[in-house]
């Protein structure tokens, strides 16, 4: 017989890949979701931004800006959303959307003059 048996079994090799799968499936969507909910970050925090210097330009010219550029803001390298603003003589609204592949579903957030952050449309789960 043999005594110097080395390496694993097929069944000890498929367990092992069935755990690994199974870590996997809870992990991978896990991570997709706090990956989205960074993106939302970005969406919320340059919205504030938004909010910020509509506020000045506010106090300066009595009136809000349409254009993001003209009040001084823009964003730097690959940003996850594109923004605008609308407005009246004396509210606006700034919003964000998300550039994603799947255009009939984009993550959506908007700010108000009053600071009032809305989730119009979430891609994220849960």
């Amino acid at each position: 017989m043999l005594k110097n048996k080395k390496g694993f079994t097929l069944i000890e090799l498929m367990i092992v890949i069935a755990i690994i799968g199974i870590l996997a499936a809870i992990a991978i969507p896990n991570f997709l979701n706090y990956q989205c909910k960074a993106r939302q970050a970005e969406a919320k925090t340059n919205l504030g931004s938004i909010r910020t210097a509509e506020e000045a330009y506010y106090a300066e010219f009595s009136t809000y800006s349409i254009t993001p550029a003209k009040i001084g803001f823009a964003t730097k390298g690959g940003s996850k959303y594109t923004y605008s603003i609308t407005h009246s003589t004396s509210t606006f609204t700034a919003s964000a959307t998300s550039v994603r592949i799947n255009k009939a579903n984009p993550d959506k957030w908007t700010m108000t003059d009053t600071g009032t952050l809305t989730n119009v449309t979430s891609a994220c789960a849960g």
